[in-house]
């Protein structure tokens, strides 16, 4: 008994956390607005950053046209590709997942603003 009681509640906590961490695109789209001044993702335009046109399931470092830094280039040839898990782990603090990078963003530190963005990436996604 003590164990259904245990799985009830393990199921229930998992089921709180998932509906927590719902992604709002458009939510998403505002807290996009930071990565506007260096990224485009709704055309494969590069800017200061590549465009984040089609990131999702991109290889680390590989977007055509982009002079990436040596780390991020090492990264995607090393196998790093762009999913919800590394792009949550690359937003959060970009500079620790990937030392060395370029990119000056200090990244997002709530857990809905990073669910809600990738939502927005992936609106653009190939």
């Amino acid at each position: 008994m003590r164990a259904i009681a245990f799985f009830a509640t393990v199921c229930v906590a998992i089921l709180v956390t998932s509906q927590s961490q719902a992604q709002d695109a458009a939510a998403g789209e505002k807290v996009f607005a930071k990565c506007k001044a260096c990224h485009v993702v709704d055309k494969d335009t590069n800017k200061i950053g590549p465009s984040l046109n089609g990131v999702i399931g991109r290889t680390a470092g590989t977007h055509p046209g982009f002079k990436y830094s040596k780390p991020m280039t090492e990264a995607g040839a090393s196998g790093v590709k762009w999913d919800e898990a590394t792009l949550t782990d690359y937003l959060r603090d970009p500079k620790a997942k990937i030392k060395g990078t370029k990119m000056a963003f200090a990244g997002l530190k709530k857990d809905e603003d990073l669910a809600n963005v990738i939502a927005y990436l992936k609106q653009f996604s190939k």
